[in-house]
């Protein structure tokens, strides 16, 4: 049974100890020495730190879109276990934050976070309501707002200016607000894909964010942020953390019949799963792209025949739909194992099979009309994708250390 307790613990090591220590969490055998010097590497703390912050601001986002969607629709069981989620994310950004800078931070940091959350959803109330002035004061709240937090961050650091961080924050509300707007007008692949292009977005503002405190304090995250193998360790983590979360919307979607919503939220998942092959194709090349995609497709194919299992009481067919998904962890790592070698083939079942189970505790908790319990689930999906993204980043850095060249500068 997955608890809020087990959520916290898994956001604890990666947002937390990561930080505040400056060393290194990575799947791969080599992190937790450190790298010799000039030896090409993703797992550096800076790599760690950049990974870091844009998982966290990127499930922000994903969260907030799920609490303004539930709102919206009127599911008030749902919208109350997004915005938890939603909050408990804000605490694990906040401790980041303290990790870095202090408690003191910490402290400050948080309320000011959870300001332009409690603007969103003025404003979504606005838009529920129809109240033109609501809305319009919520606009103007929020961008009032990117100044504060703008001004925040460069008395921490001035290394980030006001104006510029302030700026970014502001494309960051316009993105949550055209979610939102897309989401009350029932346009829901609109919405799906602004939310995709909102969580996108928070590479703008993690990516400096992460090469200013590396700049500020070189001593204890060591490495380039910035760096070919920090860029892939972190896209690879995005990309399959929102691979979890796209999945859980449309298996929440399909159960609770919202039928368009299920469309759009499917969409989206096959647009990131394009978008996962193409990084794949982009070390291996178009033929392992071309194999990749077809693949990868599968194991969510087999997750919609057990959705349809559960939703029709069907016991033969989620045992059949988790027998394909158990087998199907085989293909995917021998397919993983003969791009490298690096990867065995039995490792990379292990940390699929994983991910299949809590996905599928997740589809459960749907079924079961347990929301806190499924998105305590999510949030644990989401972080679990690590233990895949972390060490295959770290295998294609070791396997083409002409094209991720030395980390450490």
């Amino acid at each position: 049974m997955i608890k809020t307790m087990v959520v916290k613990s898994v956001y604890a090591l990666a947002a937390i100890g990561v930080l505040a220590a400056g060393c290194t969490r990575s799947m791969g055998a080599s992190a937790m020495s450190g790298p010799a010097p000039m030896e090409s590497t993703s797992a550096t703390p800076a790599a760690t730190l950049r990974t870091t912050l844009n998982a966290l601001l990127g499930e922000h986002v994903i969260l907030a879109a799920a609490a303004t969607g539930a709102a919206l629709d009127g599911r008030d069981r749902d919208f109350k276990a997004a915005a938890s989620a939603l909050d408990d994310n804000s605490a694990d950004i906040a401790r980041a934050i303290g990790s870095v800078y202090g408690a003191d931070a910490e402290q400050a940091f948080l309320p000011l976070w959870r300001r332009h959350i409690g603007f969103a959803v003025d404003y979504t109330v606005g838009v529920a309501t129809k109240d033109a002035a609501r809305q319009e004061q919520a606009v103007r709240d929020l961008i009032a707002y990117t100044q504060d937090f703008g001004a925040f961050l460069q008395s921490a650091n001035p290394k980030l200016p006001k104006a510029v961080v302030a700026d970014l924050v502001k494309h960051h509300v316009v993105g949550l607000k055209d979610v939102i707007d897309a989401q009350a007008s029932r346009d829901h692949a609109r919405a799906y894909a602004a939310q995709r292009m909102a969580t996108a977005h928070m590479k703008m503002i993690a990516d400096p964010l992460a090469a200013a405190i590396a700049q500020q304090f070189p001593e204890r995250f060591a490495g380039n942020p910035q760096a070919d193998a920090a860029g892939l360790r972190t896209a690879l983590n995005v990309l399959l953390r929102e691979h979890a979360y796209l999945a859980g919307a449309a298996t929440g979607a399909a159960l609770g019949g919202r039928d368009a919503e299920f469309k759009a939220a499917a969409g989206a998942l096959d647009a990131n799963s394009v978008d996962i092959a193409r990084a794949v194709g982009s070390v291996y090349g178009a033929d392992a792209e071309q194999a990749f995609l077809p693949l990868w497709r599968r194991h969510i194919g087999f997750f919609v025949e057990y959705t349809l299992g559960v939703a029709a009481a069907d016991r033969a067919k989620q045992d059949r739909a988790v027998s394909e998904l158990m087998a199907y962890t085989q293909d995917l790592g021998a397919f993983l194992q003969s791009a490298s070698p690096r990867l065995p083939k039995q490792v990379v079942a292990d940390l699929v099979k994983h991910h299949v189970v809590i996905l599928k505790t997740v589809v459960d908790a749907q079924a079961a009309k347990d929301p806190a319990k499924a998105f305590g689930g999510i949030r644990t999906a989401a972080a679990h994708m690590q233990m895949i993204a972390d060490p295959l980043a770290e295998t294609i850095v070791k396997q083409f250390p002409d094209r991720f060249m030395a980390e450490l500068k």
